[in-house]
């Protein structure tokens, strides 16, 4: 499959410089020449976009000015200059258009691009960069194509189905915004070449079944041979499937169904 051209629908001008912010990279090797973080390293060079997550410009209309690409992130962003005359960018939901006009507004009208609480917010509508405390700003459904939907209203909580089918209660003093977040075409990008993969800091990865014993615990063998245990590990040692992950256990209580787990084929 060919790499879809994305970049016809995005603005040619070049980012506000104000902002924008240079970010120190970690990955890959470090003073000593020696590699620290594995498969990351080298990539072009690239300039953070400032995203303005939360409610920083309450109740001023704000119009998109343009539509640009972020090499930080997978979805498109939005350069919106607000009525006092400052720009900011946010993310761009899908559908939105340069010349069309949002807000931020505790009961704003529920259209797309507008940021709203929860409690004001329709069953059945499309919502992303979603806030899990109020005022900590978005933190939920930024990804390009994602969305969440707004299931019920319930005491001091609103119910969302979240993309994995995971149901979760958020309070409904949350802000989040209308929509789903845009470039839903990402999900069928392929690299076309190696390189492209390489300008995105990514380097190659071996599998440790081609390695010797003493490389990785995959190691040895004759030809294509098993792993040879019981379950496969990392290259040191630790178990590397089904271990948990999930540090923020703390959101337990909030979740109503979770997310129903594909079967291995």
């Amino acid at each position: 499959m060919k790499t879809i051209s994305f970049k016809k629908t995005l603005s040619k001008k070049k980012p506000e410089k104000a902002l924008l912010l240079s970010l120190k990279r970690n990955a890959g090797r470090g003073s000593s020449g020696r590699i620290t973080t594995r498969h990351k390293g080298g990539g072009e060079k690239k300039l953070y976009r400032i995203i303005n997550f939360g409610q920083e410009k309450y109740g001023q209309k704000a119009k998109v000015l343009a539509l640009e690409y972020d090499p930080y992130r997978t979805a498109f962003i939005a350069l919106l200059q607000y009525e006092d005359g400052q720009k900011r960018y946010s993310l761009a939901p899908h559908g939105l258009k340069p010349g069309d006009e949002v807000i931020i507004q505790e009961d704003a009208k529920a259209v797309l691009g507008n940021r709203l609480k929860l409690k004001n917010i329709p069953v059945g509508y499309e919502v992303h960069n979603i806030e899990v405390q109020p005022g900590e700003g978005g933190k939920l459904i930024r990804s390009a194509g994602s969305s969440a939907k707004v299931l019920a209203q319930e005491g001091k909580f609103t119910h969302l189905e979240m993309p994995s089918k995971e149901l979760r209660k958020v309070p409904q003093e949350c802000y989040a915004t209308v929509g789903a977040v845009s470039f839903p075409e990402h999900r069928y990008q392929r690299a076309s070449k190696a390189g492209q993969t390489r300008h995105k800091g990514v380097r190659p990865r071996v599998r440790g079944i081609a390695m010797n014993p003493v490389d990785h615990p995959h190691g040895g063998g004759e030809g294509r041979s098993s792993i040879g245990m019981k379950a496969p590990k990392t290259p040191w040692g630790k178990i590397a499937r089904g271990v948990k992950t999930r540090k923020r256990s703390w959101t337990n209580k909030y979740i109503i169904k979770r997310r129903v787990k594909k079967k291995r084929g």
